[in-house]
């Protein structure tokens, strides 16, 4: 009987400890999944903040495009021009010749 008696102190020593432990874990649980929480909040911001610098960059990215568009169609107007002034040059050294 006293063996018994001595097995069942055992084991719900144990039980208290499992029980303990068990609470434990669940706290360390807790704190991981509160950590994860906060590592993917940190992401999402990251995430944010590089979407909206490539934004910014896009944008940016136009409207040095647009520049550069507006830079060669007002080269090619002035290619023009020096060629409607090589013609009226060549015509009147011609003119000149004759």
């Amino acid at each position: 009987m006293k063996i018994l008696k001595n097995y069942v102190i055992m084991l719900k020593q144990e039980i208290n400890l499992l029980q303990a432990q068990v609470s434990n874990f669940k706290r360390e649980n807790d704190a991981l999944r509160s950590g994860q929480g906060a590592s993917l909040t940190v992401v999402k911001q990251n995430t944010d903040m590089a979407l909206q610098n490539l934004r910014v960059v896009m944008n940016g990215a136009h409207a040095s495009i647009k520049q550069l568009v507006s830079g060669a169609e007002t080269l090619n107007f002035v290619a023009e021009i020096l060629k409607a002034i090589d013609r009226i040059s060549e015509i009147k050294d011609e003119e000149e010749k004759s």
